[in-house]
Protein backbone atom coordinates (compact mmCIF):
# COMPACT_ATOMS: atom_id res chain seq x y z
CA UNK A 1 0.00 0.00 0.00
CA UNK A 2 1.41 3.27 -1.05
CA UNK A 3 0.70 6.47 0.83
CA UNK A 4 1.42 9.58 -0.54
CA UNK A 5 3.59 12.11 2.25
CA UNK A 6 4.03 15.77 2.34
CA UNK A 7 7.85 16.33 0.91
CA UNK A 8 9.17 20.21 0.39
CA UNK A 9 9.28 20.22 -3.69
CA UNK A 10 13.15 21.58 -4.22
CA UNK A 11 14.74 19.62 -1.16
CA UNK A 12 12.76 16.46 -2.54
CA UNK A 13 15.05 17.61 -6.33
CA UNK A 14 18.02 18.17 -4.65
CA UNK A 15 18.13 14.82 -2.98
CA UNK A 16 16.84 12.75 -6.82
CA UNK A 17 19.77 15.24 -8.00
CA UNK A 18 21.87 14.05 -5.57
CA UNK A 19 21.17 10.08 -5.54
CA UNK A 20 21.43 10.16 -9.33
CA UNK A 21 25.10 11.62 -9.65
CA UNK A 22 25.76 8.98 -6.74
CA UNK A 23 24.45 6.16 -8.39
CA UNK A 24 25.64 7.17 -11.81
CA UNK A 25 29.36 8.00 -10.45
CA UNK A 26 29.04 4.10 -9.08
CA UNK A 27 28.35 2.83 -12.19
CA UNK A 28 30.68 4.93 -14.09
CA UNK A 29 33.54 3.41 -12.09
CA UNK A 30 32.32 0.00 -11.86
CA UNK A 31 32.24 0.05 -15.66
CA UNK A 32 35.19 1.58 -15.91
CA UNK A 33 37.16 -1.07 -13.49
CA UNK A 34 34.96 -3.87 -14.98
CA UNK A 35 35.77 -3.22 -18.73
CA UNK A 36 39.27 -2.75 -17.82
CA UNK A 37 39.83 -6.29 -15.97
CA UNK A 38 38.19 -7.93 -18.67
CA UNK A 39 40.86 -6.60 -21.20
CA UNK A 40 43.57 -7.24 -19.06
CA UNK A 41 42.31 -10.80 -18.41
CA UNK A 42 40.96 -11.96 -21.39
CA UNK A 43 42.11 -8.97 -24.34
CA UNK A 44 45.20 -8.92 -26.66
CA UNK A 45 47.64 -5.94 -26.50
CA UNK A 46 46.85 -3.69 -29.45
CA UNK A 47 43.60 -6.71 -30.60
CA UNK A 48 40.28 -6.06 -31.16
CA UNK A 49 38.92 -5.66 -27.07
CA UNK A 50 35.24 -4.68 -27.78
CA UNK A 51 33.40 -7.51 -26.81
CA UNK A 52 35.53 -7.66 -23.44
CA UNK A 53 34.70 -3.85 -23.11
CA UNK A 54 31.08 -4.02 -23.30
CA UNK A 55 31.18 -7.35 -21.10
CA UNK A 56 32.60 -5.16 -18.42
CA UNK A 57 29.92 -3.01 -19.10
CA UNK A 58 26.97 -5.56 -18.85
CA UNK A 59 28.17 -6.97 -16.15
CA UNK A 60 28.46 -3.26 -14.14
CA UNK A 61 24.76 -3.12 -15.28
CA UNK A 62 24.26 -6.34 -13.21
CA UNK A 63 25.95 -5.28 -10.49
CA UNK A 64 24.40 -1.89 -10.20
CA UNK A 65 20.97 -3.85 -10.52
CA UNK A 66 22.25 -5.63 -7.27
CA UNK A 67 23.84 -2.98 -5.50
CA UNK A 68 20.45 -0.83 -5.83
CA UNK A 69 18.10 -3.52 -5.18
CA UNK A 70 19.79 -5.30 -2.37
CA UNK A 71 22.11 -1.86 -0.68
CA UNK A 72 21.17 1.72 -1.96
CA UNK A 73 17.52 1.38 -1.70
CA UNK A 74 17.58 1.48 1.93
CA UNK A 75 19.94 4.08 2.16
CA UNK A 76 19.18 7.69 3.69
CA UNK A 77 19.90 9.56 0.60
CA UNK A 78 17.88 7.61 -1.89
CA UNK A 79 14.49 7.82 0.30
CA UNK A 80 13.41 11.09 -2.41
CA UNK A 81 14.24 8.81 -5.63
CA UNK A 82 12.83 5.81 -3.86
CA UNK A 83 9.17 7.41 -2.76
CA UNK A 84 8.96 9.56 -6.42
CA UNK A 85 9.47 6.01 -7.55
CA UNK A 86 6.42 4.31 -5.57
CA UNK A 87 4.23 7.58 -6.40
CA UNK A 88 5.13 7.01 -10.02
CA UNK A 89 4.74 3.24 -9.99
CA UNK A 90 1.38 4.02 -8.48
CA UNK A 91 -0.01 6.65 -10.16
CA UNK A 92 0.95 4.02 -13.36
CA UNK A 93 -1.55 1.52 -11.95
CA UNK A 94 -4.42 3.32 -11.64
CA UNK A 95 -3.78 5.09 -15.18
CA UNK A 96 -3.65 1.21 -16.44
CA UNK A 97 -7.00 0.89 -15.45
CA UNK A 98 -8.29 4.18 -16.17
CA UNK A 99 -11.29 3.60 -18.41
CA UNK A 100 -12.60 1.12 -15.57
CA UNK A 101 -12.04 3.72 -13.14
CA UNK A 102 -14.13 6.19 -15.12
CA UNK A 103 -17.05 4.14 -15.65
CA UNK A 104 -17.34 3.50 -12.13
CA UNK A 105 -17.15 7.17 -11.29
CA UNK A 106 -19.85 7.88 -13.79
CA UNK A 107 -21.63 4.81 -11.22
CA UNK A 108 -20.93 6.53 -8.48
CA UNK A 109 -19.12 3.56 -7.33
CA UNK A 110 -16.92 4.07 -4.35
CA UNK A 111 -14.15 2.12 -4.48
CA UNK A 112 -13.45 4.27 -8.00
CA UNK A 113 -14.44 7.35 -6.48
CA UNK A 114 -11.56 6.84 -4.08
CA UNK A 115 -9.32 5.65 -6.35
CA UNK A 116 -9.32 8.53 -8.67
CA UNK A 117 -9.56 10.59 -6.11
CA UNK A 118 -5.97 9.20 -4.81
CA UNK A 119 -4.86 9.74 -8.42
CA UNK A 120 -5.60 13.67 -8.48
CA UNK A 121 -3.65 13.92 -5.33
CA UNK A 122 -0.49 11.83 -6.19
CA UNK A 123 -0.58 13.20 -9.73
CA UNK A 124 -0.73 17.00 -7.83
CA UNK A 125 2.22 15.67 -5.72
CA UNK A 126 3.98 14.61 -8.91
CA UNK A 127 3.98 17.51 -10.85
CA UNK A 128 5.14 20.08 -7.77
CA UNK A 129 7.96 17.63 -6.91
CA UNK A 130 8.78 17.71 -10.81
CA UNK A 131 8.18 21.09 -11.08
CA UNK A 132 6.21 20.44 -13.79
CA UNK A 133 3.53 23.10 -13.75
CA UNK A 134 2.04 22.41 -17.58
CA UNK A 135 -0.67 20.23 -16.77
CA UNK A 136 -1.09 21.94 -13.30
CA UNK A 137 -4.62 23.64 -14.59
CA UNK A 138 -6.25 20.70 -16.18
CA UNK A 139 -5.56 18.86 -13.55
CA UNK A 140 -6.92 21.44 -10.59
CA UNK A 141 -9.88 21.74 -12.41
CA UNK A 142 -11.12 17.84 -12.89
CA UNK A 143 -10.17 17.15 -9.50
CA UNK A 144 -12.17 20.08 -7.83
CA UNK A 145 -15.00 18.41 -9.97
CA UNK A 146 -14.39 15.31 -8.85
CA UNK A 147 -13.70 16.78 -4.78
CA UNK A 148 -17.48 18.38 -5.55
CA UNK A 149 -19.11 14.78 -6.35
CA UNK A 150 -17.71 12.77 -3.91
CA UNK A 151 -18.48 15.63 -1.06
CA UNK A 152 -21.80 15.30 -2.36
CA UNK A 153 -21.74 11.76 -1.72
CA UNK A 154 -20.47 11.93 1.92
CA UNK A 155 -17.15 10.12 0.70
CA UNK A 156 -14.08 10.53 2.46
CA UNK A 157 -12.02 12.79 0.08
CA UNK A 158 -8.79 12.62 2.08
CA UNK A 159 -7.16 9.59 0.38
CA UNK A 160 -3.81 10.04 0.64
CA UNK A 161 -3.06 5.91 0.36
CA UNK A 162 -3.72 3.45 -2.70
CA UNK A 163 -5.53 0.11 -1.94
CA UNK A 164 -4.44 -2.29 -4.19
CA UNK A 165 -8.18 -3.88 -3.21
CA UNK A 166 -9.64 -0.76 -5.29
CA UNK A 167 -8.05 -1.33 -8.11
CA UNK A 168 -8.68 -5.20 -8.18
CA UNK A 169 -12.45 -4.28 -7.28
CA UNK A 170 -12.73 -1.81 -9.96
CA UNK A 171 -11.60 -3.83 -12.76
CA UNK A 172 -13.21 -6.93 -11.58
CA UNK A 173 -16.74 -4.46 -11.73
CA UNK A 174 -15.86 -3.18 -15.04
CA UNK A 175 -14.41 -5.18 -17.15
CA UNK A 176 -16.85 -6.14 -19.13
CA UNK A 177 -18.01 -2.81 -20.33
Amino acid sequence: MFEIIPWDAEAYRQQTRRSTVIVAVVFLALAMLLSSLAVLLFGTPGGDNFRFNLAGVVVAVLVMVALLRAYFWSQPWMAAAVYGWGLKRSLMSVTNVMHHVKTGVQAQDPSAMKLLRFYHLGLAQMHRLDANSSDQGSLAREADEHLAKMQALNLDTEQPRLDPAWIETVKRTYSGR
